[in-house]
């Protein structure tokens, strides 16, 4: 069976929208065994728990993440303030 030209675009353009797909599955994976890591480790070294926490506060600015972020960013808090406590 001979395919249309229209056929053809049809088939390139859906194997493109599902390896985007893919593409953006990949990265979102990506990030949350990054996020993951860097959480367990900032919830362990006051140091990193300092970073993370400002870096938090900085660059999540919607409302709705703020809140999402509030019971961690208590624990950063608590875990940072053993570094301060430390310094002293």
């Amino acid at each position: 069976m001979v395919r249309t030209i229209e056929q053809q675009v049809a088939e390139a353009q859906a194997k493109l929208a599902r390896l985007k797909t893919r593409a953006k599955a990949q990265d979102t994976r990506r990030k949350i065994i990054v996020g993951a890591i860097v959480t367990t480790e900032a919830l362990k070294d006051p140091k990193i728990a300092k970073w993370l926490a400002s870096t938090l506060r900085k660059n999540a600015t919607r409302e709705v993440d703020q809140k999402e972020l509030a019971g961690l960013l208590a624990d950063l808090d608590a875990k940072a303030k053993i570094a301060g406590a430390g310094e002293a």
